[in-house]
């Protein structure tokens, strides 16, 4: 180390210190716009959820009357959540029990005995063969003492008062029957769409999307005129034999996914001696089964939710009716009811939630897709 002096090592030994302190400062400090995104971040996500907290408020009430009965609803000054009062068994009675401040500062749990405006009169449960105890003051001002009390029973007796099963049969049977007509229909009208060339075929598709715009209200008239004539009114046929004639909506959504599949696939498959037909089985359907499931989820939730078509065409005949027709007639007879109101409306949703749970993830990517543009 000749040549070099003390002060050029402290210097050198110093710096080491000096870099790491400098490096600790710039790795733990946070740039401004780093900040303003987090910030950013959380104010979005907060707002996310409070939407979809006030979204789900009405369905979140309508689970909690499901399991409500008709005092927990109408009774003023119950709680939100399903309960009753708690009672205490007194000479054949039954008294609510009351939170009750003493003269001596403290707060006792005792049974209203005889009600008064400015003067009550309570048992102690705890000394039920004790003299009452007087109490000044309005017993109205006193808070009630509840106990958790769902009310399970209401789903029985929807199931037994609209005879659920025969309305379930008959729902399923429509949703699913015309699932089928509608997939069979669709896939062969999009594959004609998007594969074959022919004279036309712009306009047609054009003339087909068209039809979206068409108010149901037009053709009301026309169609029930024509299933009339037929002799379908009063039989599930006017509410199948349509969906085997496809529908615009659901055509659009699988062109659209049709398109996105690559033609040199039909073309080996016609090297190797496939037909149209064989294409589609075997080439584009394996690999469209996220836009098949995204239509039948969407054509079995609409049949199953469908009111003014079964109102319409099956209203002359109870035995072949659907859920909505039932629950309909329901609320119209159990309108005083509204806990057995919402605990039917809720079993109608279970079938649509449960598939859409089990399918969400290849129904989510067919609806993404399907906005690709090709």
């Amino acid at each position: 180390m000749a040549g070099v002096s003390a002060a050029d090592l402290e210097d050198l030994t110093a710096r080491p210190r000096l870099f790491g302190r400098r490096r600790a400062r710039v790795v733990g400090s946070r740039p401004p716009r780093e900040r303003g995104d987090r910030t950013r971040s959380f104010v979005l996500t907060l707002i996310a959820v409070v939407g979809l907290a006030l979204f789900l408020s009405p369905m979140l009430r309508s689970v909690v009357y499901a399991v409500k009965s008709t005092d927990q609803i109408t009774q003023a000054g119950t709680p939100l959540w399903p309960a009753d009062p708690v009672t205490f068994g007194y000479e054949g009675k039954e008294l609510p029990l009351l939170m009750v401040p003493l003269p001596d500062g403290s707060t006792r749990q005792l049974a209203l005995l005889e009600p008064g405006r400015k003067s009550s009169t309570f048992i102690d449960p705890a000394a039920p063969d004790a003299a009452p105890i007087a109490w000044q003051g309005s017993w109205r001002t006193l808070e009630q003492i509840w106990q958790f009390a769902p009310h399970w029973e209401n789903f029985a007796k929807v199931w037994d008062l609209i005879d659920y099963p025969r309305l379930l049969f008959n729902t399923l049977a429509i949703a699913i029957i015309s699932t089928i007509g509608t997939l069979l229909s669709c896939t062969l009208v999009a594959y004609g769409f998007a594969r074959f060339r022919f004279p036309g075929r712009s306009f047609l598709f054009t003339l087909l999307i068209a039809t979206i715009f068409l108010p149901t209200a037009v053709t009301i008239i026309p169609t029930y005129t024509i299933f009339q004539k037929l002799g379908w009114v009063g039989t599930w046929l006017p509410l199948l034999v349509p969906t085997f004639f496809a529908n615009a909506y659901d055509v659009f959504l699988m062109r659209q996914y049709f398109m996105t599949i690559p033609t040199e696939m039909d073309e080996a498959a016609a090297i190797d001696g496939a037909g149209p037909f064989r294409t589609l089985v075997s080439v584009i359907l394996p690999q469209a089964w996220p836009v098949v499931i995204a239509v039948a989820i969407f054509h079995l939730v609409y049949a199953w939710n469908d009111f003014f078509g079964p109102l319409i065409y099956l209203s002359s005949n109870p035995d072949i009716q659907t859920i909505a027709l039932g629950l309909q007639r329901f609320n119209g007879v159990h309108y005083r009811d509204p806990g057995l109101i919402q605990a039917g409306t809720l079993m109608t949703l279970i079938i649509p939630v449960v598939a859409f749970l089990f399918t969400q993830r290849f129904f989510t990517r067919g609806i993404v897709i399907t906005g690709v543009d090709k």
